[in-house]
């Protein structure tokens, strides 16, 4: 009797035991950017989202999908571009799950799937560029084959956030003919440059030279006209007073009511200093009759002095 009653407890015991982990085998956590999808005998049942879930254990299946964004890293490859040059390109692609039911249940290995899309397409939109374009067009082909992607993998339930291109790399030979080609490039701005600069140096000189003569020549007109001026008021005012001596000579001449006969000795006095000097000169009054009068007329005035005294 003791016996049944251990083997029931230990029993017992074991059943408990058994129902414990078996409890503890059913408890699920998800973190908070994770997403649970739990299959039932092999079929969908629902999503668990973040936190604590519990499952049927051995019934139920958890598969936990990472929703936070990663990145696909697209191994190098060589591609040919529309003139027929081989660059070396290689890319990353960033890309986030929308839909973890597609994402797990639409494609067996995104990774995968993922990459060679991605080289295809790059090897597409990189073929129908030039080796120049491709070179200066990073944000252009990485528009492209973002929006590519983006189609291709919106069934699986994936969005492309963004593409990026690592690098373009021309073969070496044509590395360096663009570093001659843009060696050459530079030389020919400085040049132009510094032709530029002597153009406008000398056009510099040009225009200060031909202000500085201007300014010259103005100032020599200004002050000839300043000269001229002076001089001219100068004549004016030697007239003026001139004018006005000859004016007060005249009015004394009037004033003191002069005979003829002392008209014609001044005019006489006038004649001689007019004569005097060492060069031959002919002289004829304009009124020679008037002037033989006057003449006359100092003739008989002396000789009526004459003929006085004698008496």
């Amino acid at each position: 009797m003791d016996g049944a009653i251990v083997f029931v407890i230990f029993f017992g015991l074991v059943v408990l035991a058994v129902l414990f982990v078996w409890a503890i085998a059913g408890i699920r956590i998800v973190r908070p950017y994770e997403k649970g999808l739990i299959e039932r005998l092999g079929k969908y049942q629902r999503t668990a989202d973040s936190g604590l879930t519990i499952i049927v254990p051995v019934i139920d299946k958890m598969t936990k999908v990472d929703m936070r964004e990663n990145v696909v890293d697209v191994p190098p490859q060589e591609v040919i571009t529309k003139d027929n040059v081989v660059v070396t390109v290689d890319a990353v692609v960033y890309y986030e799950a929308t839909d973890p039911v597609k994402l797990v249940y639409n494609v067996a290995n995104f990774y995968l799937a993922a990459t060679k899309l991605a080289q295809t397409n790059l090897r597409n939109v990189i073929g129908e560029m030039q080796l120049d374009e491709s070179l200066t067009s990073r944000e252009q082909i990485n528009a492209a084959l973002r929006q590519i992607l983006d189609d291709a993998t919106d069934k699986w339930g994936v969005r492309i956030v963004r593409v990026e291109l690592q690098r373009i790399e021309p073969p070496m030979d044509v590395t360096e003919a663009m570093h001659r080609q843009m060696k050459a490039e530079r030389t020919r701005r400085a040049v132009i440059l510094e032709a530029d600069g002597d153009k406008q140096a000398a056009i510099t000189r040009a225009e200060g030279s031909k202000q500085s003569a201007i300014l010259e020549a103005e100032g020599k007109a200004e002050a000839i006209k300043r000269v001229a001026e002076a001089d001219k008021f100068q004549r004016l005012t030697v007239a003026e007073g001139e004018a006005l001596a000859i004016k007060s000579v005249f009015s004394a001449i009037h004033e003191g009511e002069p005979t003829n006969d002392l008209i014609a000795i001044r005019y006489l006095e006038a004649l001689k200093s007019i004569a005097n000097g060492s060069a031959n000169k002919v002289f004829l009054p304009m009124e020679v009759s008037g002037i033989l009068g006057s003449i006359g007329g100092v003739a008989e005035l002396f000789k009526d002095k004459s003929d006085s005294a004698a008496g």
